[in-house]
């Protein structure tokens, strides 16, 4: 009798602990099942939030182009949230209709250019942004323009201090060091302004192709195919009939940064009447963009033009004077010069020259 009212005594104590035990397990399944509805809610709302609604390795990557310092806000000239700068092969059509590019035309937008960015984009599938290994956060980049005032101003050790060098076209680096530097991270180009001379490969280039016409796209995955490209008179001067690059070095910019550059940045015209020639921002304004959205501090050296001398120097290399910028319908230097000298002015830029 005593064994079984021992035996008795165990199993009513032991209720309470396996009640407790009980209650325990349901407090951590519902934190557990808590935990789970809350990263379904943060997981949605990033996906909400991410402009480019892109998958979560890319969204890894639209992270590099977010400022660790934003812009004041009283600077309302660049008020603009960041993008991703380069088109990516498997959802550039998505992300071109988020940004409203279904309804332009190239150079600002996709349509009726579909199946060129498709044909491209398929032979130049790289789309990151910068190497896995680098740090994305808080990169000072500089943007070389290829303007006349950088002769003799021994820039070059500066101009490579910077975390990222930004140029365009096809300002050279090879017997200019002294002056321009010798690092480029990334150079902004399109047909008629590439390099084909071998001596300018540089492996540690991103070619980022800035697309004004479906040719220019075109003119690209023949030439990545392996293809001889033929209609050059789709050009207004001969382009590159190779390439120096490879197709893992090479980008296609977002045409969202040139339309950003052209109507939010600059406030050109929207729409043309047939009389009148259409301006297009020059690729240094588009680099002074795309610098912007990826870089926490922008720095320019060779944007100044004198427009007051015809005969100044043009470039820091050539004989090119000013006259044949003047001659250039495309663009409006004197707007851009302005336009720099504001953002200068309220310290979004620094000029190094």
């Amino acid at each position: 009798m005593a064994v079984k009212e021992n035996a008795f005594h165990v199993r009513k104590k032991s209720r309470p602990y396996k009640k407790g035990r009980s209650v325990m397990r349901r407090i951590i399944l519902a934190i557990l099942l808590a935990a789970g509805v809350m990263y379904v809610i943060l997981h949605c709302n990033l996906w909400r939030t991410n402009s480019y609604w892109l998958p979560p390795t890319d969204f890894e990557r639209k992270v590099q182009v977010l400022p660790c310092t934003p812009i004041p806000s009283n600077l309302t000239l660049v008020t603009f949230t960041a993008l991703y700068p380069f088109l990516c092969p498997h959802n550039f059509q998505q992300v071109s209709e988020l940004h409203g590019s279904f309804s332009f035309d190239l150079p600002y937008g996709i349509r009726r250019a579909e199946r060129f960015f498709q044909l491209a984009l398929s032979k130049s599938n790289n789309c990151g942004l910068f190497a896995e290994d680098d740090s994305p956060s808080c990169k000072k980049c500089v943007v070389v323009g290829n303007g006349g005032v950088l002769r003799n101003k021994s820039l070059g050790e500066t101009i490579d201090s910077f975390d990222v060098v930004i140029r365009m076209n096809n300002g050279p680096v090879v017997g200019y060091e002294e002056d321009v530097g010798r690092r480029t991270t990334y150079r902004l180009f399109y047909p008629e302004s590439v390099f084909s001379d071998p001596i300018h490969y540089d492996p540690n280039t991103t070619a980022v192709l800035v697309v004004f016409k479906p040719y220019d796209l075109k003119w690209l995955w023949d030439l990545l195919s392996g293809q001889r490209f033929i209609k050059t008179s789709a050009f207004w001067k001969k382009p590159a009939l190779q390439l120096i690059y490879n197709a893992q070095q090479i980008r296609i910019l977002d045409p969202a940064i040139t339309r950003r550059t052209a109507h939010d940045m600059l406030h050109l015209p929207t729409k043309f009447s047939r009389h009148e020639r259409p301006r297009h921002p020059t690729t240094g304004l588009i680099a002074i963009t795309f610098a912007l959205q990826i870089c926490s501090e922008v720095h320019l050296a060779g944007f100044k033009y004198n427009l007051n001398d015809r005969n100044s120097s043009l470039h820091y290399y050539g004989n090119d004077t000013m006259s044949q910028m003047m001659k250039n319908a495309y663009h409006d230097i004197a707007v851009e010069q302005r336009f720099l000298k504001e953002l200068i002015d309220l310290k979004i830029l620094i000029n190094l020259t």
